[in-house]
């Protein structure tokens, strides 16, 4: 499916690859920083799955009972159990944890339905949407909507971000404002005049690397886990009424099981670290140096 709809488009594979590999954005962008071009396809399918995440974690809260509990209420109560579990051995704050571990659970939740998107066929909604601009006297050819939310590097960058933005808050609130500036300048080599250079420009260094490493893990996994979708996608599309034909539909379904199964273990895993990630960065907020 994927390779004839590129053919009939008059795309090369690589011009596919490229196709759904761009954003349904407000304008082009003039550089690699240039911050003020949206994607509105991140923007809308971010929100969305929020929504669908707050609302199932809503749904699970109401229909609680204090029988017996029914498949979804025990998978959401192990899920509130796991996350607060890790939330007590990592920060150690009775006060924080009543903010700290729903933050966990609602990024865990969030991130998982993000990645999930990687699961549906590359070109069902893609189609959909270009259906949608033809309809609309557009050219269906250049409708572009990428669907993986956590394939965009703003969007796990801006996740990342806000962890950051937390962790600042948990330093100055737990420390005080003069307390961490202190930190800043002492830590890690020691109260020195001639150490206090080196040491902010240490902490400022610390602060940057977890927030980029942050937002760049869950990038990377979902941007290559998308490429291999796509080549995956290729396969099938090319099969003809040949033996090289028949094999690649063969490998195309083979693969693309196979993959599919592999990848919600990426998924979840991926939801977790960064889930981890968020509670160890808070708790070391909370420590003192």
């Amino acid at each position: 499916m994927a390779a004839e709809n590129a053919a009939e488009q008059g795309q090369s594979a690589g011009e596919y690859i490229i196709h759904h590999l761009t954003h349904f954005q407000s304008d082009k962008p003039q550089s690699i920083a240039d911050f003020t071009v949206f994607n509105f396809d991140s923007l809308f399918f971010s929100i969305a799955l929020g929504v669908i995440g707050c609302w199932l974690l809503w749904l699970g809260a109401r229909k609680a009972t204090s029988g017996v509990p029914g498949r979804f209420q025990a998978a959401v109560e192990m899920l509130i159990e796991m996350v607060d579990q890790q939330a007590k051995g990592i920060v150690h704050n009775a006060t924080s944890r009543k903010f700290v571990a729903p933050l966990a659970l609602t990024v865990f939740v969030w991130i998982i339905l993000l990645n999930t998107m990687d699961l549906l066929p590359v070109d069902l909604l893609p189609a959909v949407w270009g259906w949608l601009h033809g309809a609309a006297g557009h050219d269906p050819h250049h409708a572009y909507l990428r669907v993986v939310p956590t394939a965009d590097l703003g969007v796990t960058m801006g996740l990342s971000v806000a962890v950051l933005l937390i962790c600042l808050y948990y330093n100055v609130k737990i420390k005080g404002l003069g307390g961490w500036v202190h930190e800043l300048f002492t830590a890690p080599f020691g109260n020195h005049w001639a150490l206090y250079l080196p040491n902010f420009a240490m902490q400022i260094i610390e602060f940057v690397a977890k927030t980029v490493s942050h937002g760049m893990r869950l990038f990377g996994n979902m941007y290559a886990g998308e490429l291999i979708f796509l080549l995956i996608a290729l396969m099938g599309g090319a099969w003809t009424l040949s033996a090289t034909g028949i094999l690649l539909a063969l490998g195309h379904i083979i693969a693309g099981t196979v993959w599919s199964i592999f990848h919600i273990l990426i998924i979840v895993l991926q939801a977790f670290v960064f889930m981890m990630l968020t509670l160890v960065y808070i708790g070391q907020a909370h420590d003192h140096h």
